[in-house]
């Protein structure tokens, strides 16, 4: 079966999308609003899109009345947000943070997540955890009324000591991260324990390997 996308209404497609495009890594961004108040919330439309300069992006879509949603609002007017990944031992409290409180309430403060000071960025990082990526707002492009895909440099990335395998090359012991990924239906999330491994070839490799099969 084939979808035309321009014949689908708008959630139809985010449906369709958000049940194909799978697992999806989960960002609880941490953003301080113009009145000081620090603000948490989820994001699935994320993730790293450059190494060299470190660039990440997420997508904000519009609030269920139209209007554009407090983490959009605080990095225009601030420049600064916090990546907090996702791990299994924050995952309730990362969907709490999804409720459809007044925009003067406390996430962070309704899930009980302790905070911890950034190294270079107003926003704090969340105590619990396992990966924080401090950013400043770079650009954004706007595909409709009051979204935004906003793209952030990262400056710094908090990563528990006894997680980290080689500091000096950036090599972290992922699986132990026990992050969590988005799935389908808005409810459900896939672990990340359950791996396979598959060793890239080189072409010197391939045609060795032609050549004995010869």
């Amino acid at each position: 079966m084939q979808f035309d996308m321009a014949q689908l209404a708008p959630m139809n497609r985010y449906e369709l999308l958000l049940g194909t495009v799978l697992p999806r890594p989960i960002a609880l961004i941490t953003t301080i609003s113009a009145d000081g108040l620090v603000n948490a919330a989820p994001y699935s439309l994320f993730n790293v899109f450059s190494h060299d300069p470190p660039i990440v992006a997420f997508s904000v879509l519009p609030s269920p009345n139209g209007s554009l949603k407090d983490t959009g609002r605080n990095v225009l007017s601030s420049g600064e947000f916090v990546l907090n990944l996702v791990s299994e031992g924050i995952a309730e409290a990362m969907n709490l943070t999804c409720i459809d409180a007044p925009s003067n309430v406390s996430e962070i403060e309704l899930a009980r997540l302790e905070t911890l000071p950034s190294t270079g960025v107003a926003p704090p990082r969340l105590k619990a955890s396992p990966v924080a990526i401090e950013c400043r707002f770079v650009t954004s492009l706007s595909f409709g009324p009051n979204q935004l895909v906003v793209f952030g440099r990262a400056e710094h990335v908090h990563v528990p000591d006894d997680l980290v395998i080689d500091q000096e090359n950036g090599v972290i012991d992922t699986p132990r991260l026990k992050l969590i990924g988005a799935m389908h239906a808005a409810k459900f999330y896939a672990k990340t324990g359950d791996l396979m491994e598959m060793v890239r070839p080189t072409w010197a490799e391939w045609e060795r390997e032609k050549a004995r099969n010869v």
